[in-house]
C-alpha cells in the first residue's frame, strides 16, 4: 500500500507541475484572467513583494536542488518520493509567485505592427516548446520523480545516470534555460513589471546554472570538464573538436 501511495502521490505532483506550467505560460503572456491577479500596490511594495517571490522559488528551487540537501533531506523523507516533493514544492513556490504578483505599471515597447506581432509571439511560443522538448531528450520521467516511484513499486533499483548529449544538447549545455529566456524576454507587449520579472530571472537562472554544473563537474569529472569546453552554455554553439584538441 506504501508503494501504490507513492505512485499516487508521484503522479499528483507531476500533475501540479503541469498546471504550473501552463499558468506559467500564461502569466507570461500576460493571459491570466483578472479575478486570478493580486491587486496593484504602489512601486516601493510592489518591487519588495515580487523580489521576495522570486527569491522564495529560487532558494527552495537551488538549495533543494544540491547533493548535500539531498543526503540531509532523504533522512527524513522516503528516497521515493525526494523528487517528487521537490517537484511539488516548486510548483508550490511558482504558483504563489504567478498568484500574488504585483502589477507594475508602465509599458517598455508596444508593437503594433500585426505581423510582427505575431512573430514575436511565434518566437515566444517556440521558447516554451524549447523548454518541453529538452526535457523530453533527457530522462523526463526521472526529472518529474516519475521513475523513482514506479522503480520502487517494481521493486528494482534507479540505473546510474549516464552522460549524454541528445539532439540540442550537442549544440547547448542547457537548452532549457535557453527556451525559458526566450518565452520571458521575446514579447510584444513589454511592461515594467514584465521586464522585472524576465530581468530578475536572467540573473537567478546564470547564478543556478553555476551551481548545477558545479555538480556535473563533480559527478561526471573530466567528460563534463571536456563538454564544457565543447559546447556554449546558453547560446547554440559548438567548437569543433579538433581545435578543442588542439588547444589543449
Amino acid at each position: 500500500m506504501i508503494k501504490i501511495f507513492f505512485v499516487v502521490y508521484g503522479i499528483m505532483c507531476y500533475l501540479v507541475s503541469l498546471v504550473t506550467l501552463l499558468w506559467a505560460v500564461a502569466f507570461v503572456g500576460d493571459l491570466v484572467p483578472p479575478e486570478l491577479r493580486a491587486n496593484a500596490m504602489p512601486l516601493p511594495q510592489a518591487l519588495l513583494i515580487d523580489l521576495g517571490l522570486i527569491s522564495l522559488f529560487g532558494v527552495q528551487h537551488s538549495v533543494m536542488a544540491r547533493t548535500g540537501f539531498k543526503r540531509w533531506w532523504t533522512r527524513i523523507v522516503p528516497q521515493p518520493i525526494e523528487r517528487s516533493i521537490y517537484v511539488l514544492l516548486a510548483s508550490l513556490a511558482l504558483l504563489l509567485l504567478f498568484w500574488q504578483w504585483r502589477p507594475l505599471p508602465g509599458v517598455v515597447w508596444q508593437v503594433e505592427q500585426p505581423l510582427i506581432r505575431w512573430l514575436l509571439w511565434g518566437i515566444c511560443g517556440l521558447g516554451w516548446l524549447l523548454v518541453v522538448a529538452s526535457t523530453r531528450m533527457i530522462d523526463e520521467l526521472a526529472l518529474m520523480g516519475l521513475r523513482q516511484v514506479y522503480t520502487h513499486l517494481r521493486a528494482q533499483s534507479l540505473p546510474l545516470p549516464v552522460f549524454k548529449t541528445p539532439a540540442l544538447y550537442r549544440v547547448v549545455r542547457h537548452p532549457l534555460m535557453l527556451g525559458f529566456l526566450i518565452a520571458f524576454w521575446i514579447t510584444p507587449h513589454m511592461t515594467l513589471g514584465h521586464l522585472f520579472f524576465a530581468a530578475v530571472c536572467t540573473a537567478y537562472i546564470l547564478v543556478a546554472i553555476q551551481f548545477e554544473e558545479r555538480d556535473l563537474l563533480s559527478y561526471y569529472g573530466d567528460t563534463y570538464r571536456q563538454y564544457r569546453k565543447e559546447v556554449s552554455m546558453i547560446f547554440p554553439w559548438r567548437r569543433p573538436r579538433k581545435a578543442a584538441n588542439s588547444s589543449q
